[in-house]
């Protein structure tokens, strides 16, 4: 599940010089509203052409402008996934996703059953769209996609216009399609909670390049990317669900950085899950702090102390084998005396763990 991309040139006001290479099962472009996220995927697709293109998918060569390839958007083999579902309002949810197959092209692989299984459709295959929750039709768009057998999905903020109800309520399968369908997915967005929780490998866009590549956990605890100033800077932590108190309303999680407890999650116990700790929701101590009531105390060493931006200045801890990241004003630094290898105390509240941001994400580990 390769895919190689690179282009070069100008469209409107934006200069595009941006390139990336992906194994991920899920690949997210993220940042800012118009540093180019969008116009990569369309590129991607045949949508927009420019000057010079080379996009390699599993070996497939869509475009490579040197050689003079480039394939028509129809011949691509590519399902797009837009903001607003896109479905036909005169036909049933049957009928939707049954048009997918009329681009088959004879391909069986995925079939209607399986779809409606994977996306949880069955209950819905015969209403009208215009009946459905903007949830459903995000779910029904994306399987209508899935049944004309792409090679590669792309999905353009799909989650954008839902309120956090209905997001909540897609996540879920967003995890499934990305785990059990089999075919690589680009996924645009501008939202930390959904690029945490669900990417495989992480693209980081601005002005029309990519400043940064790699796994979520490296990119988002990184200071020397600019997320800083976006106030975007976060922690990704690996772990599994180790028990839960529902008298309390609390998951025990058991993570690379130690043991966190958290707002009562639905996952099973056993169940492999992803969290996000944002840099803003971190205090640090240089003793054990006692009656205290955030619920997360975790020993760590002083890593990295990064560039102050105003009064704001960011950190990174080596807790176990995770990093974490707090902000700190810079009179907060001076006062702790910190620097790189000083023993601290990273407390995270459970609260502030963002239920948006964690999820079941097969492959982690608590180790």
């Amino acid at each position: 599940m390769s895919i190689d991309f690179e282009a070069r040139g100008r469209i409107g006001d934006l200069a595009l010089d941006a390139a990336f290479r992906s194994d991920g099962r899920l690949t997210a472009l993220f940042g800012r509203s118009g540093a180019g996220k969008t116009t990569i995927v369309n590129i991607i697709a045949g949508l927009r052409r420019l000057p010079h293109e080379r996009v390699v998918v599993d070996g497939a060569v869509l475009s490579d402008t040197a050689q003079g390839i480039r394939l028509p958007p129809h011949k691509r083999r590519i399902g797009y996934v837009f903001q607003d579902a896109r479905l036909f309002p005169h036909l049933s949810v049957r009928q939707n996703l049954l048009y997918g197959r009329y681009f088959a092209r004879g391909e069986t692989r995925t079939g209607l059953e399986e779809v409606c299984a994977l996306l949880g459709l069955e209950p819905l295959l015969q209403r009208g769209v215009t009946a459905l929750s903007g949830g459903e039709k995000q779910r029904v768009a994306i399987g209508r996609a899935l049944l004309a057998h792409p090679r590669l999905l792309l999905l353009d903020e799909p989650l954008a216009s839902l309120d956090e109800a209905r997001k909540q309520e897609v996540m879920p399968y967003l995890e499934r399609l990305r785990d059990e369908a089999g075919v690589p997915i680009v996924y645009v967005s501008h939202s930390v909670a959904e690029v945490a929780r669900l990417a495989t490998t992480l693209v980081l866009v601005e002005d029309g390049r990519v400043t940064g590549q790699g796994g979520a956990q490296d990119m988002l605890s990184r200071l020397d990317l600019g997320l800083a100033e976006e106030r975007d800077t976060a922690a990704v932590l690996d772990g599994v669900v180790a028990k839960h108190d529902e008298a309390v309303g609390l998951t025990t999680l058991r993570t690379q950085a130690g043991e966190l407890r958290v707002p009562l999650l639905a996952q099973n116990e056993g169940t492999p899950v992803r969290a996000l700790i944002r840099a803003r929701d971190v205090m640090i101590a240089t003793r054990r702090p006692e009656g205290l009531s955030a619920l997360n105390v975790l020993p760590g060493v002083v890593k990295e102390i990064g560039t102050a931006h105003g009064a704001i200045v960011e950190i990174t801890i080596a807790c176990g084998e995770a990093t974490l990241v707090a902000r700190l004003t810079r009179y907060s630094v001076d006062a702790l005396k910190l620097a790189p290898g000083r023993k601290v105390y990273g407390i995270v509240k459970s609260i502030a763990f963002d239920p948006a941001a964690t999820g079941a994400f097969p492959g982690s580990e608590s180790r």
